[in-house]
């Protein structure tokens, strides 16, 4: 990459909680951040915002009279964008694009809007603009009293590193020198949970780890579903507030084989990481965070396109979902907070169950990946 492209600042909100120093302790614990909720009339693993967290994000709701038509999905971006910007310090007169993203966007709200349709006939007025998938990255622009770009997409599971390919193509290009990035996610509905069971993904494990994520063993699908939402600020060149430096990256598509899945030897993954190597070598990469699901077929390809890329001598493999679930569109930025902190910490976290190598090492560089339906695969390297 001809420019340094630095991570500045990193805000998260999920199972682990929302500050650094919490989210850090959980995933030097074995604890997993799942409980027993009712979806469906069925008992179901997810991973949701503990009671401090869920008051916080009412208190946003009531704070603005406009942010009580806002989804949970649009409250959440809000929430980390104002604690990234003010740990990167830009103020208000810094101009900088935002690009956050949603696998489903506005899924509570929509559901809401769609039965009151069906049982009255009428949509009510503000119906479509708040269920927009555009509608995140507006009112977080709105709410942060930005100048700059604003941009939404979704695409699908790796949006939020799709996101972050944007934003280093922006200040790459000249066009920003700031960029904010990520994605937000609220999936614990109904509907989106019969989604999921309907593709019999969804985990029915009732042990000690209901998602059995990099556990390449496993005989059953053991996805579940966690709500959040994760953003980083990105700025050209080294600065004093500088975090992380984004050594390279990768993507790929490959051809769809089937509707929700990738080839047995992921070759996006192949191709995504290996651009993300283009100016790397192999054995420099010290560990990997895989998008692994918890699905038989999505973890076993990932780590067979792995093999194929780094051969014998294999990386540091883990995963964070066995932990806080899927959080769909906000997973790779999540992935990235978690490469930060065992970079910063020099601390390996890997899967209890995976029996993943131990730490004997310094960590230097971490490569994260995603991938979305349809395999649209990226591979991010870091270093601070």
């Amino acid at each position: 990459m001809p420019k340094t492209i630095s991570i500045t600042a990193i805000a998260s909100i999920s199972g682990l909680g929302n500050d650094p120093n919490s989210i850090w302790q959980n995933y030097l614990n074995d604890n997993h951040c799942f409980i027993e909720a009712n979806f469906g009339n069925q008992d179901t693993s997810i991973a949701t915002l503990n009671s401090h967290l869920k008051k916080q994000i009412r208190e946003l709701k009531k704070s603005d009279n406009k942010y009580k038509s806002l989804d949970s999905s649009v409250l959440f971006a809000i929430e980390v964008s104002r604690k990234a910007i003010k740990k990167a310090g830009w103020k208000n007169n810094v101009t900088f694009g935002i690009n956050i993203g949603s696998s489903r966007g506005a899924t509570e709200l929509f559901e809401k809007h769609h039965l009151d349709f069906i049982q009255s006939g009428k949509a009510e007025p503000l119906a479509s603009p708040t269920t927009t998938l555009g509608n995140i990255s507006s009112w977080v622009s709105h709410d942060l009293q930005s100048q700059g770009p604003e941009i939404s997409h979704s695409i699908t599971c790796s949006t939020a590193l799709h996101a972050l390919l944007n934003g280093i193509a922006w200040l790459k290009s000249g066009m920003a020198d700031k960029f904010l990035v990520g994605g937000s996610e609220a999936p614990l509905t109904d509907f989106t949970i019969a989604q999921m069971r309907a593709l019999k993904i969804y985990s029915k494990n009732n042990d000690n780890f209901p998602c059995r994520a990099l556990d390449l063993n496993k005989k059953q699908n053991s996805l579940v579903l966690g709500e959040g939402a994760a953003v980083c600020c990105l700025e050209i060149g080294r600065t004093d507030k500088t975090i992380a430096v984004i050594e390279g990256i990768g993507y790929a598509t490959e051809i769809l084989e089937h509707n929700v899945s990738v080839s047995a030897e992921a070759t996006c993954f192949q191709k995504s990481m290996k651009m993300a190597l283009k100016n790397t070598m192999i054995s420099d990469v010290d560990a990997i965070i895989m998008h692994a699901p918890g699905t038989i077929k999505g973890d076993l390809s990932e780590y067979k396109a792995i093999q194929k890329i780094f051969g014998e001598e294999l990386p540091l493999l883990t995963t964070n979902k066995w932990k806080i679930g899927h959080t769909f569109g906000a997973s790779g930025m999540l992935s990235i907070e978690m490469a930060i902190l065992m970079l910063q910490n020099q601390t390996f976290i890997g899967v209890p169950f995976s029996g993943a190598k131990t730490h004997q090492k310094p960590l230097k560089k971490i490569m994260v990946n995603a991938v979305g339906f349809g395999g649209n695969a990226v591979s991010v390297l870091i270093s601070l």
